[in-house]
């Protein structure tokens, strides 16, 4: 049993934040309903390739997008644009302890599947809505997109290479960040909700925006501005307050060097054959490195170079020098950290067979998340909830999917 075993919630929300959060809560013993449109789906089974493969090496209709944020939940098909449709969803509201939507500010209210109203049929109904810009504001109404997010909300402009670097100009994380912190300040928001609801008997309503969060998790970054009306520039991968603290070449790709104090630096160079770096005067505390950085990291470079990443990591570790590797994807789940994390994991599917997935990182040692359900297929779950939230019997069901509704 979850620790959310006993609570239900009815996911209205499509793409990345809001089933994100759902399949955090999912993840954590909830019962999921995921609703999406006949015949079409959540916009991300759509977002391919690539495609997972069934056991004889073909591509089934499944996207590693979709994936990677549905897991755990139940998969009904509703065409909310007809009454009957809008009806279903009533009923499920009213037997559901949460909603979680993303449409654009008020498109549901002309529905009937807005707060108030759904709130009339369940008082203490707990309910979100995830946007890009918020319910108020002279950009309310515009549609929030994680790539625009990103740039708005200032990080954006403090990634990417050096400003001074040459060619250098603002880069996107490799994930849509934006999406991905809503979606687990979602999370968290509902979790404070249920614990008030459980405590007062009180539902609320919760308004939660795309560029609230991405400023909030500049955090520092944010913070310096405000206390000191300077404007953060980008580094690319070195810190402006430690030398060296960034990337350096190696002789077969990339390693973090992450030195935080003259010791550190020391034994980097002595254990690079340049132990004289650490007693030249323009060099010898982390305040003239930082002074002298440009005469220092080439010097550093060349060092790096020798030896490869293996090499290296192996050297530094045994100096005591803070390093990583920068791993691309095979070497991720190839870690044997990783792997005796058990981060990667298989679980059956419909037309899959097996399916790869990443496991949550929650790790509770009282009530362990647990993937119950595959990620489902299109409408997988319609009849099942159905019958057996509504009560429906087979001759409704079949007259709602002959009109299309379901």
């Amino acid at each position: 049993m979850g620790a959310l075993s006993h609570i239900r919630v009815l996911d209205l929300s499509r793409v990345l934040a809001g089933p994100w959060c759902a399949q955090n809560l999912a993840d954590l013993g909830a019962d999921v309903i995921k609703v999406e449109r006949p015949g079409v789906g959540d916009d991300t089974r759509h977002w391919g390739p690539p495609f997972v493969k069934d056991a004889q090496g073909n591509e089934t209709a499944e996207t590693a997008y979709f994936i990677c944020i549905n897991r755990n939940k139940r998969s009904i098909t509703v065409d909310i644009s007809k009454p009957e449709g809008q009806e279903i969803i009533r009923q499920l509201a009213k037997e559901s302890d949460v909603v979680i939507e993303n449409y654009k500010v008020g498109d549901l209210a002309k529905y009937g599947l807005d707060y108030e109203s759904l709130k009339g049929l369940k008082p203490d109904l707990i309910y979100c809505s995830i946007t890009g810009f918020g319910q108020n504001g002279p950009y309310a109404q515009r549609p929030g997109y994680d790539f625009i997010i990103q740039g708005m909300g200032g990080f954006m402009s403090v990634t990417g290479e050096a400003d001074d670097f040459p060619g250098a100009s603002p880069q996107k994380a490799g994930v849509a960040i934006a999406d991905i912190f809503t979606g687990m300040y979602a999370s968290t928001a509902i979790l404070a909700a249920v614990i008030h609801r459980d405590q007062t008997g009180q539902g609320q309503y919760i308004d939660m925006a795309l560029l609230d969060t991405q400023i909030a998790v500049m955090a520092n970054v944010s913070s310096a501005y405000l206390c000191s009306d300077k404007v953060p520039r980008r580094w690319g991968n070195a810190s402006p307050i430690i030398v060296p603290y960034q990337t350096f070449p190696t002789a077969d790709g990339w390693m973090i060097v992450a030195v935080g104090n003259d010791g550190q630096f020391k034994h980097f160079v002595t254990a690079g054959g340049e132990a004289h770096l650490a007693q030249n005067p323009l060099f010898i505390n982390n305040p003239l490195r930082v002074e002298n950085r440009k005469s220092l990291v080439p010097l550093l470079e060349v060092m790096t170079r020798r030896k490869t990443k293996a090499e290296w990591i192996a050297l530094l570790e045994s100096a005591n020098v803070p390093c990583g590797p920068i791993n691309n994807f095979e070497e991720v789940f190839d870690n044997e950290q990783v792997k005796a994390r058990g981060v990667q994991v298989e679980v059956p599917h419909p037309t899959a067979g097996t399916m790869k997935l990443v496991a949550s990182p929650m790790r509770l040692s009282e009530t362990p998340v647990d993937i119950r359900l595959a990620p489902p297929t299109l409408g997988q779950h319609t009849d099942q909830i159905l019958r057996e939230r509504l009560k429906l019997d087979p001759e409704t069901i079949a007259a709602l999917q002959e009109k299309g509704i379901i």
